[in-house]
């Protein structure tokens, strides 16, 4: 671990706590009360979502330009990230949508366009293992995530596009955000704390895909020691048993 990793583990361990604080002390919802905290865990987690498939997409554009690995490796380490951060916000979403909307699933394009973005990425990272070659994997990865990013605005503007059971957007919007401005400022913190822990993730699995590569060069390169090649058998063994061999013979 590098004197940055220390110091960026240190720093988000601290947002993350003013995190927790900023959504505790925000006033509860009007309407839904207590309930409505989630939000503040909800929301980054859709946020970083887009900000991982966006990097995605970044990644596979620079390899497409350049055919250089950490591009590629970029590409894949967020594509992980962005899954799991959307399937936080549909796990977090049914436990939100249970008490309010009555059930765990309905078909709000809200909900089915977050699905179908899960699925496009789960796609994306089994197209990568189901490819063996390198640079085909790195090709096609890279094709497959700019045509998937499509989905990431559609997600966005669902709600706005369709009648949807989810609120029109209050933070993103012309003019002055209509979310209470202490919840507002509650939610930064957590967007902030949220995405420093997607930037550990993210550097984490960027060394270990590093790693990886380099552990497949190394196993694949030619000229590579064969298990069991430096054990030779002793000479007495090897003379005896030539002479059987010489004896049989004659």
């Amino acid at each position: 671990m590098t004197r940055i990793d220390r110091y960026l583990g240190a720093a988000t361990g601290a947002l993350v706590l003013a995190g927790l604080a900023a959504a505790v002390s925000a006033p509860p919802d009007r309407l839904q009360g207590e309930l409505q905290r989630l939000m503040y865990v909800h929301v980054p987690a859709a946020w970083l979502a887009y900000l991982s498939f966006g990097l995605t997409l970044v990644g596979s554009v620079a390899w497409l330009r350049s055919r250089q690995e950490r591009w590629d490796r970029l590409a894949a380490s967020s594509a992980e990230v962005g899954v799991f951060f959307t399937g936080l916000a549909i796990a977090l979403g049914a436990i939100w949508g249970k008490p309010v909307w009555g059930v765990w699933w309905t078909w709000d394009p809200r909900l089915v366009t977050t699905a179908v973005l899960l699925f496009v990425y789960l796609g994306y990272l089994a197209l990568r293992r189901a490819t063996v070659d390198a640079t085909r994997r790195a090709r096609n990865s890279a094709l497959f995530g700019v045509v998937g990013f499509v989905q990431v605005p559609v997600v966005h503007f669902s709600v706005l596009w369709w009648r949807s059971l989810h609120q029109p957007p209050t933070v993103l919007r012309p003019g002055d955000p209509t979310i209470d401005h202490v919840m507002l400022a509650a939610l930064v913190v957590n967007v902030v704390a949220f995405s420093a822990v997607f930037t550990v993730f993210l550097r984490m699995r960027m060394r270990l895909a590093r790693d990886e590569a380099e552990l497949a060069a190394a196993t694949e390169a030619p000229g590579r020691p064969v298990a069991g090649s430096a054990v030779t058998a002793p000479a007495a063994q090897v003379a005896a048993v030539t002479r059987q061999m010489d004896q049989r013979e004659g």
